[in-house]
């Protein structure tokens, strides 16, 4: 299964736009949504061409698709215009062999994991930079940020293949790999 991982559009139409190019062009199983979707938070300055209505347009285009937790700035409003589930606070993926928690990252989080067994994923978004981190009992990954990254990161988004990580640029080009 190949399957395209993203977090934090915030309302961004021009920054979705490049997610659905990429999307098109890498033709994943399933795009997994960590949050952050419509909104852009009080904490984030707009984002590029916010244009929440756009955002809502592009990804009920493809609502079969995709996979969605809620992130810290998704409501129940926003549920009422999308067409796909997006309160779900985290959810369990067993993909080729690995058991995904997926969660936005708020909540749970490489400092404050939720029980997981020796070799389990921990997905987050949220925090905008993109990380890979072995821990004792579980490893820890972070797709980084479609529309706000921080730290210098790229907009990015990755990809899960075949017991493959890939980091990419919203352009498609690969700055990070690592297998599980």
């Amino acid at each position: 299964m190949k399957l395209m991982i993203a977090s934090d559009i915030h309302g961004s139409a021009y920054y979705c736009r490049k997610l659905m190019e990429s999307y098109y062009n890498e033709k994943p199983d399933k795009l997994l949504l960590l949050g952050d979707i419509l909104y852009h938070g009080p904490r984030n300055d707009l984002p590029e061409e916010y244009a929440p209505k756009e955002v809502i347009k592009m990804l009920n285009g493809i609502n079969d698709n995709i996979l969605c937790v809620r992130g810290n700035c998704d409501t129940e409003v926003d549920q009422m215009v999308l067409d796909f589930e997006v309160l779900a606070e985290y959810a369990y993926l067993y993909i080729d062999g690995f058991t995904f928690f997926a969660t936005h990252g708020h909540k749970f989080s490489e400092k404050n994991p939720p029980k997981l067994k020796h070799g389990d994923i921990l997905l987050n978004g949220h925090t905008h930079v993109p990380k890979f981190e072995k821990y004792e009992n579980f490893i820890y990954l972070n797709c980084g940020s479609v529309s706000i990254p921080k730290e210098n990161s790229p907009h990015s988004y990755m990809i899960f293949e075949n017991g493959e990580l890939l980091w990419k640029t919203l352009d498609g080009d690969v700055y990070r790999r690592e297998r599980l």
